[in-house]
């Protein structure tokens, strides 16, 4: 992509879902993408949605999170291009000028969910979410578990104003090992889980309160 990045792979992994985000300011593509990289998507981005259609012939997407109003083409304009490409790649649009008929004509163009911008991370992993399983399409299982302890275990350690270095000094724990558990980039053996959580001083259930 000359004007954004292209889908870099998601080290661990194993579901290839593709997300593009076509958005004419770069500080929302980034943000974007850092949500749903978190989340185990492969993200590309792209400022310039005269580039849709050329992307599209490279790359599979499975869903596309589009800003309704950009200079060039409209977000209404692009999903009409998504569909015509690939009527199965769902498209969510987001706007920060948000009203009632424009929500009604991007529902009736096919869209699958309609956003308010700045928008939020809980909102925007959920109306991926459902678009995607509304394909049947979803990360696997085991995937969304370590996903959501590794968060479980990011938000209590911050709520406890823990450093990395200072969690891995409690559980005798490397940081290099710790930081890969939150990421979700490798799975914790029981013992590991039962240390953290006793450093945490929460009980081991808990880490799986999200599950």
């Amino acid at each position: 992509m000359v004007d954004g990045r292209p889908f870099a792979p998601v080290k661990g992994a194993t579901m290839d879902i593709r997300a593009l985000v076509v958005d004419d300011d770069q500080d929302s593509c980034d943000l974007i993408e850092r949500i749903l990289k978190k989340e185990g998507y492969r993200v590309g981005t792209l400022t310039d949605p005269r580039k849709v259609e050329d992307e599209l012939r490279k790359n599979d997407v499975h869903v596309a999170i589009v800003d309704l109003k950009m200079p060039e083409l409209s977000g209404l304009d692009v999903a009409e291009i998504i569909k015509k490409h690939d009527s199965d790649c769902s498209v969510i649009l987001m706007t920060g000028y948000a009203t009632l008929d424009s929500a009604v004509s991007a529902l009736r163009n096919g869209v699958s969910d309609y956003l308010k911008k700045p928008v939020r991370e809980d909102e925007l992993v959920g109306a991926v979410r459902r678009a995607l399983a509304a394909k049947g399409l979803a990360l696997l299982p085991e995937e969304e578990l370590h996903r959501n302890i590794g968060s479980a275990i990011r938000d209590l350690r911050k709520k406890r104003t823990l450093t990395l270095k200072q969690l891995a000094k409690r559980t005798g724990l490397s940081v290099s090992l710790l930081s890969q558990i939150e990421r979700a980039e490798s799975s914790a053996s029981v013992t590991s889980l039962y240390k953290i959580a006793h450093a945490l001083k929460i009980r081991l259930p808990e880490l799986f309160a999200r599950v």
